[in-house]
C-alpha cells in the first residue's frame, strides 16, 4: 500500500500560487493530476462538479480543502496532489472558510489510500506539524516533512475482533473526507479504550442509507447530512475532521458519556 510520500512527489506540489476563486483552485489541482498522469482532464470537471452538487462539504477543516470526486475511468492510477494558495479564496462553506490549502486526490478504488488518508489526517490534526507544512519555503521542503513526520507518527494497527456496535463517517464519494473522519474517529476510540467495541466504516451517502440499520450512528458533514435527511439514527455533525475534540464531543453527545 503506497505511503503518503509517495502519492504526493515532489513534483505533485504547489507552493504561493494564485487563484481567483475556488473553481480555480481545485482546477491547479487538478492539473497536477494531470501532469502526474493520475488522470485526465475529466477528473478536474468531475471534482468541481462533486462540490457544486454536493456543495462545500469537501473543506473538512478550517482553511483546508480535500478535493476528489468518485472512481472513474479518468483515473489512470491513484495520486495526489497539494496546492497552497497565496490568498485563501471562499468555497461557501459555513465554518471553515476561507480556504488556502487544497489537497487533491484521484483514487482509482476505495482501498490502496487508505493508509496515507489515515496518515496525513494525523499530520494536519497535529498543530505543529499542520504550521510547518503550511509554511514549508519550497515543495522538496514540505516532501522531506512529510517524509519526516510520517515516519515518526507511524501508527500500529488495531487489534482485530468482533465489535459490539459501529458507527459510519459519511462524505459523497466514500473514498476521501470520509476517510479523514473515520481516522480521527478511531484515535478517541482509541484513547477511551472502546476500540474493541465500536468499528468504523467511512462510505458514501448512496450506501450510507442502506447501512444505517446495522449502525449506531452516522458522523458527517453539514452539507452531507442535509442530503441523507432522516436515515432512523443519530446523524451528527461534524465541522473540523482532524479535530479530537469535536469528534470526543459528537461521540459523547451519542452515548450520553
Amino acid at each position: 500500500m503506497a505511503s503518503l510520500s509517495e502519492l504526493l512527489p515532489r513534483e505533485a506540489i504547489r507552493l504561493d500560487v494564485s487563484a481567483a476563486d475556488w473553481r480555480s483552485a481545485v482546477r491547479t489541482a487538478g492539473e497536477l493530476l494531470v501532469t502526474r498522469g493520475s488522470t485526465t482532464d475529466a477528473y478536474t470537471d468531475e471534482m468541481i462538479r462533486n462540490v457544486e452538487e454536493n456543495g462545500p462539504y469537501i473543506v473538512i477543516a478550517p482553511g483546508f480543502a480535500f478535493a476528489h470526486a468518485r472512481p472513474s475511468p479518468a483515473v489512470r492510477r491513484t495520486g495526489m496532489s497539494w496546492v497552497r494558495l497565496a490568498e485563501p479564496v471562499a468555497f461557501g462553506h459555513e465554518t471553515n472558510d476561507p480556504v488556502g490549502l487544497v489537497v487533491a486526490l484521484a483514487a482509482q478504488d476505495s482501498g490502496a489510500h487508505t493508509a496515507a488518508m489515515a496518515a496525513l489526517a494525523r499530520l494536519l490534526g497535529d498543530p505543529d506539524t499542520e504550521a510547518a507544512l503550511r509554511n514549508a519555503a519550497t515543495p522538496g521542503d514540505l516532501h522531506r516533512a512529510l517524509q519526516q513526520q510520517e515516519s515518526d507518527g507511524e501508527r500500529p494497527a488495531r487489534a482485530s475482533g468482533p465489535a459490539m456496535q459501529k458507527i459510519l463517517t459519511v462524505c459523497g464519494n466514500g473514498v476521501g473526507t470520509s476517510l479523514f473522519l473515520k481516522n480521527t474517529l478511531e484515535q478517541v476510540l482509541d484513547r477511551w479504550g472502546w476500540e474493541r467495541h465500536i468499528t468504523v466504516e467511512a462510505t458514501d451517502t448512496i450506501s450510507a442509507k442502506g447501512k444505517a440499520a446495522e449502525a449506531a450512528a452516522i458522523l458527517t458533514s453539514r452539507e452531507i447530512a442535509r442530503t441523507l435527511g432522516d436515515v432512523g439514527i443519530p446523524v451528527r455533525v461534524v465541522e473540523d475532521f482532524t479535530s479530537a475534540k469535536q469528534v470526543d464531543a459528537a461521540l459523547r453527545e451519542t452515548y450520553d458519556v
